[in-house]
This record gives structure tokens, C-alpha cells and sequence, in this order.
């Protein structure tokens, strides 16, 4: 499964130091999740959806709609 996460963050134009801050985590934690390696814990991964504005399922790869529901 294929993360999304770094194509969507440079989308917007954000850095990953503001994604972690917004998670209230290190840059390096947060560039692990992005580069796979770190699991992302299931209430972060929600907060990455609203901070994004799109579904978790997009994130994950689950779907290619990146629109909420």
C-alpha cells in the first residue's frame, strides 16, 4: 500500500515541519510515517485527513476520489 501522504502535503505547498507540528510531533516522526517507515497510528492518520481535507481512504491508496464523502 502506497501512502499518499508526501504527494498531498506537496500539493498544498506545506512543509513537513508544520504538518508535525500540527500533529505535535517531531519533523523526523513525521517523515517516517511519510516515507513508510512508521506505522501511523490511527487517531494521527484521522488528524492528517482533516488536516488535509480529504479521507483517509485517499490517503491510504483505498481510493483515487480525494473528495470527503
Amino acid at each position: 500500500m502506497k501512502l499518499r501522504l508526501k504527494d498531498i502535503r506537496e500539493d498544498k505547498d506545506i512543509k513537513q515541519i508544520d504538518v508535525a507540528a500540527f500533529l505535535n510531533c517531531t519533523q523526523v516522526c513525521y517523515s517516517r510515517y511519510e516515507n513508510g517507515q512508521r506505522d501511523i497510528p490511527l487517531n494521527t492518520l484521522c488528524l492528517l485527513a482533516e488536516f488535509f481535507n480529504t479521507t483517509t481512504d485517499y490517503i491510504l491508496g483505498l481510493t483515487d476520489n480525494p473528495n470527503k464523502y
